[in-house]
């Protein structure tokens, strides 16, 4: 018998959750209509299609990311405020794997202008890099640095992709020292002749 009430949060929240347990990529409409007890055609009410509910579930679990990290570095600064944003990212992509993943797929730009959780995010992360005396183009440098190596390690932790019999745990606290060092010892003269 076909469930009532429908909406696009409940779709939404029905696709992150099934993310988490059979993988993003699992995600599709027939799966979620298989969910609520409807035909396919019932969803498309309320989404345009698949890329239109991945890219809802990207904006839900960025939005959740961010609130997670929030908590964790609010009142902090420095070496104590990016070990509690690595910790909270961690944390996160490992307990919500498919959620992670959607966080991960690339956002048409002129919805993410109007994203509170992509500004939350700017906001937080910029805020936090900033108390490391870095301005632009080195902000974003280090952002970029910042994500590829939390992204790196949690796509490899996840994936049991660490084989040495060293616990992760030790080597990723090493790695935020190590993030931690380069930030106050930021490389600012300009490499000109990198970019010619």
């Amino acid at each position: 018998m076909p469930r009532a009430g429908i909406t696009a949060d409940r779709l939404v929240t029905a696709a992150v959750e099934l993310a988490d347990e059979a993988g993003f990529e699992n995600v599709t409409l027939s799966a979620l209509a298989r969910r609520f007890g409807v035909k396919d055609a019932s969803l498309y009410s309320h989404v345009k299609n698949l890329q239109d509910l991945r890219t809802r579930m990207a904006l839900r679990a960025g939005g959740e990311l961010i609130d997670r990290i929030a908590a964790a570095v609010a009142g902090r600064a420095g070496k104590d405020a990016l070990a509690a944003f690595a910790g909270a990212y961690r944390a996160y992509a490992l307990e919500h794997p498919g959620r992670y993943a959607a966080t991960q797929i690339r956002i048409d730009q002129s919805l993410l202008a109007d994203s509170p959780a992509l500004r939350r995010t700017a906001e937080i992360t910029y805020g936090m890099l900033r108390a490391y005396g870095l301005d632009e183009p080195d902000l974003t440098d280090a952002v970029r640095l910042l994500r590829a190596t939390f992204h790196g390690y949690c796509v490899l932790e996840a994936g049991g992709g660490f084989g040495a019999p060293r616990d992760v745990h030790p080597s990723w606290n090493r790695a935020v020292d190590a993030l931690h060092t380069a930030l106050t010892h930021w490389p600012r003269e300009e490499n000109d002749h990198l970019h010619e």
